[in-house]
């Protein structure tokens, strides 16, 4: 699985339900990048879209406790399930879209995190992406910096660091 987000210089992923940054360039990224592959979230992710919709072009599983009746989204109860539910497709076809508890419940099964870097720190924040552990991975790919109203980023993909065991 891969994860992807878009993240200020703390880590900061959102506030009260919302992105904490509008930034086009990274929304085209993240449209071209999860189109035709299956992404996974939240339902308080699932809820933040536009009409509480599934993203289109997309298989969109959302693990939650609770199941709910959704067109277009498949909901799973526990990771177990949701591992099995992914097995059905090409692991690198599989991205974790958030939010916060999401990111953390299942940074251990990604070995890719594609991580929009904002360089800035957010005014107001509420949830957080895990840090990503130098010990653990290793950034392998940086782009040049961009910039969307007035706030520089850059695109930027970690790959987890292979142990010998």
């Amino acid at each position: 699985m891969k994860l992807i987000a878009a993240a200020d210089k703390e880590w900061n992923i959102g506030n009260k339900g919302n992105l904490l940054f509008s930034l086009p360039d990274d929304m085209k990224f993240f449209r071209t990048t999860t189109s035709g592959k299956v992404v996974v979230m939240g339902r308080k992710t699932l809820e933040s879209f536009p009409g509480s919709k599934p993203l289109k072009n997309r298989v969109n599983i959302v693990l939650s406790r609770n199941t709910h009746k959704v067109e277009g989204a498949e909901f799973v109860k526990s990771v177990d399930e949701l591992l099995v539910k992914i097995g059905e497709y090409n692991s690198d076809d599989v991205y974790v879209i958030g939010g916060a508890q999401i990111y953390s419940l299942l940074l251990p099964y990604c070995d890719t995190a594609l991580i929009t870097h904002v360089d800035t720190v957010a005014d107001e924040a509420d949830a957080k992406l895990p840090v990503l552990s130098p010990d653990e991975w290793k950034q392998t790919e940086c782009s040049e910096e961009l910039e969307n109203n007035g706030i520089k980023f850059r695109f930027t993909t970690y790959k987890r660091i292979e142990k010998d065991v």
